[in-house]
């Protein structure tokens, strides 16, 4: 029989990643016609696509005609940024620029995913209209990626968002679920970073809030520029890992809280806490209790197989 496709289109870019894959399914099951691409872990479920391949880009926004594209793909590990700066840039400057443009060719609004590290932390909460300042190399082509869009399409809306977290494939997948190893193996101490305030957001959050903003713009042209989201829970990693410890009912006496800056790695900001109010009025936005969403993006990942019994059954 005829399978009723809807009339609304979606493309999503970093399908496979983290964000990428809560976004996809947001928008799949809010009954738009989604397709994702991925690089290197695509097939097959998503659109296999190099997009620092121009040709490709082109083609696939050109045979599918979305009304809006989600730009999740990005190289967001700081250090990583720092060790291969031109790579970096070329996915996070180049192909945004490109693909600004391939949006404006077909009309489709495009959601460019920014950071919090476009600021420099030492004045926060920040609204829309402060002045970045990012302190490291991926805040910096970050930000030269939000230029770079609204230079080619200014039909286009930036969104930063801060640290995420969420359903992961592997605990290194993020920088708040990586740390549930320390948490579980209480039998050494561990070392956590208690200088820099972070407000820890669950991708199915910013996957609401993007499938949210498009279907507004769907209503109002004006729906264009910058805006924030971010969960309002403001905790140091030390202080995640407590919560995490926590929501499982496990020690966390093991665990030291560090309260020097780093030394090591890219320089992060102190505290880029994200005014979200602009998002608010527009009556958009979605948060998940810290402790609720680390729980369901970490019970699979349990060691104690008996505490999963008593929670879960």
């Amino acid at each position: 029989e005829d399978v009723d496709i809807p009339s609304r289109r979606v493309l999503i870019t970093g399908a496979t990643g983290l964000l990428g894959r809560a976004v996809f399914k947001e928008f799949n099951e809010n009954n738009w016609n989604t397709v994702g691409c991925g690089y290197r872990r695509a097939q097959p479920r998503f659109e296999q696509i190099n997009l620092l391949d121009s040709i490709a880009v082109h083609d696939i926004i050109h045979d599918f005609q979305p009304h809006v594209i989600v730009h999740c793909a990005a190289e967001r590990r700081p250090d990583v940024v720092e060790s291969q700066p031109d790579a970096a840039s070329q996915l996070n400057v180049s192909a945004s620029a490109n693909l600004a443009k391939e949006a404006a060719g077909v009309g489709a609004f495009l959601i460019y995913i920014s950071t919090d590290y476009v600021f420099d932390g030492t004045s926060p909460p920040y609204k829309e209209t402060d002045v970045p300042n990012p302190l490291n190399l991926y805040g910096k082509t970050k930000l030269e990626g939000e230029k770079a869009v609204l230079e080619n399409n200014e039909e286009t809306a930036v969104l930063r968002i801060p640290v995420l977290y969420g359903e992961v494939e592997r605990l290194e997948e993020s920088a708040v679920t990586v740390m549930f190893d320390k948490v579980q193996f209480s039998n050494k101490s561990a070392n956590m970073d208690h200088w820099q305030q972070r407000f820890p957001t669950n991708v199915k959050d910013v996957a609401a809030v993007c499938r949210q903003l498009a279907e507004k713009r769907m209503l109002d042209p004006s729906i264009k520029g910058t805006f924030h989201w971010s969960g309002n829970e403001q905790m140091t990693k030390y202080e995640m890992a407590c919560a995490i410890a926590d929501a499982f009912n496990l020690p966390s006496s093991h665990l030291r809280p560090i309260t020097d800056s780093p030394v090591v790695g890219a320089l992060r900001p102190k505290n880029a806490q994200l005014d979200c109010s602009k998002l608010e009025m527009l009556g958009i936005g979605q948060r998940t209790p810290f402790r609720a969403g680390i729980r369901e993006s970490l019970w699979p990942f349990l060691v104690d197989k008996r505490w999963r019994q008593t929670v879960f059954h």
